[in-house]
């Protein structure tokens, strides 16, 4: 009998702001990420997505029809670019952008 994980225990396993704190030069406190001292970028999960959009007075609802609750997502403040990450582990057939389409 195989046991199936779900995406929650994958996700738990996969944090990007605990991956970046085992980088060399790089620390992050409360959401914001450090390279060697300096202020670099913010790190949101989930919901904080949503209010770091409201931070920029972002109405999200007329641009998408959903909430959209990121496992992880970053602003990389010096380049002005904002990465969404979407941890999936792959186990039935199927791309991740169209489960993430079918969300």
């Amino acid at each position: 009998m195989r046991i199936q994980k779900g995406g929650f225990v994958f996700e738990s396993k996969t944090d990007l702001a605990q991956f970046l704190n085992s980088q060399n030069g790089y620390k992050v406190e409360n959401g914001k990420v450090y390279y060697n001292d300096e202020f670099v970028a913010r790190i949101f999960k989930k919901h904080g997505f949503s209010k770091f959009l409201e931070e920029f007075e972002i109405d999200y609802k007329q641009i998408i029809s959903k909430k959209l609750l990121p496992d992880d997502s970053i602003f990389v403040i010096i380049a002005n670019t904002l990465f969404v990450i979407e941890c999936k582990i792959q186990q039935v057939a199927g791309s991740v952008d169209e489960k993430i389409a079918n969300l």
